[in-house]
């Protein structure tokens, strides 16, 4: 392949700027096809987004044979549904987080590329961002010597209207509640930064009882290197914020995982920032690493296996107890 041809199953609201343009605009792909269950609005998106072709049936993009490589953009609910069509068309995936609904269709996923002989990507971008390689240059240069211990705190106002949940707090559709849908990019960047995560645990419960899911997690971890980890996730408190604290022998780090302030570096000798802007298509680094791969010319360094681990811990977090 000379040229990575894109089709997209569920072109809604992440794939009109987040990602979608990102597969125009990553050298060496095309975005070729969309699907929608919705025709109308599966043929609207594609005249705006100037993409040839649209289906509001998922398996005839799977078998169009001008789409090489198939984007998963709905809910976890239907990932291992359209990852194991697309995989035994022979096609690779890249697929949206958190992955699957639990570890266990994870697993499934990989084996099914892995037999037919395809690679699977998942949507952990921050993997590929600017901001982010920042902290990790940081910690691998020794800026704050060796690492102790990362913190967490994330939390969210109640905004859901129990009449009209989003799909993301109904568990049958997204896995959890917000915890998955948040979280999740937090713990899988944390084992991008720090490594594997060796055994967490935790402990969820419904506080607010607005929607069915979970909606505070607390937890425990340790990474294989033998760095500890503690956070908590409250979807129900009285203002949002987050913040991520690593703590080394001669300083920290501090930053966000969602917003755009800058990275802070503190030591004994001061405080330093580092801003570094955001992409406008914030999909679009990790996706010209998926294309690079594919075309034979790097890595991307968000795959099944690097998912796995992120919903293994996920799923021992927010245990009910």
């Amino acid at each position: 392949m000379n040229t990575i041809k894109w089709g997209i199953i569920g072109c809604g609201n992440v794939t009109e700027v987040k990602s979608g343009p990102g597969f125009q605009l990553a050298d060496g792909s095309e975005l070729v096809a969309v699907m929608r269950r919705n025709g109308e609005l599966a043929a609207d998106y594609a005249r705006r987004h100037q993409v040839p072709k649209w289906y509001d049936d998922a398996d005839a993009l799977i078998g169009d044979p001008d789409v090489n490589a198939i984007y998963v953009a709905t809910p976890p609910s239907t990932h291992k549904e359209y990852t194991l069509a697309a995989a035994k068309a022979g096609k690779p995936v890249y697929v949206e987080k958190p992955m699957a609904l639990h570890a266990g269709e994870c697993g499934e996923m990989i084996e099914a590329c892995r037999a037919a002989g395809v690679p699977l990507f998942v949507a952990y971008y921050r993997r590929a961002l600017p901001r982010f390689l920042k902290v990790k240059q940081l910690m691998e240069m020794g800026a704050i010597g060796d690492i102790r211990f990362v913190t967490t705190v994330h939390t969210k106002k109640l905004t859901e209207d129990p009449a009209n949940l989003p799909w993301r707090v109904i568990p049958e559709l997204s896995g959890g509640g917000h915890f998955f849908d948040l979280a999740s990019h937090t713990l899988d960047l944390l084992d991008f930064l720090l490594g594997p995560i060796r055994d967490a645990s935790g402990r969820a419960s419904n506080q607010g009882k607005a929607y069915p899911a979970e909606d505070i997690v607390s937890g425990t971890y340790t990474f294989e290197s033998g760095v500890q980890g503690t956070a908590i996730w409250c979807f129900t408190a009285y203002q949002g914020g987050e913040i991520n604290e690593i703590v080394g022998s001669r300083g920290k780090l501090t930053f966000s995982t969602f917003g755009s302030e800058p990275i802070r570096l503190t030591t004994a000798d001061g405080i330093g920032d580092y801003s570094l802007e955001q992409p406008q298509h914030i999909q679009q680094p990790l996706i010209q690493t998926i294309v690079n791969e594919l075309l034979g010319k790097g890595a991307c360094p968000s795959t099944g296996q690097s998912a796995l681990r992120t919903a293994k811990v996920m799923d021992e977090l927010a245990i009910i107890r």
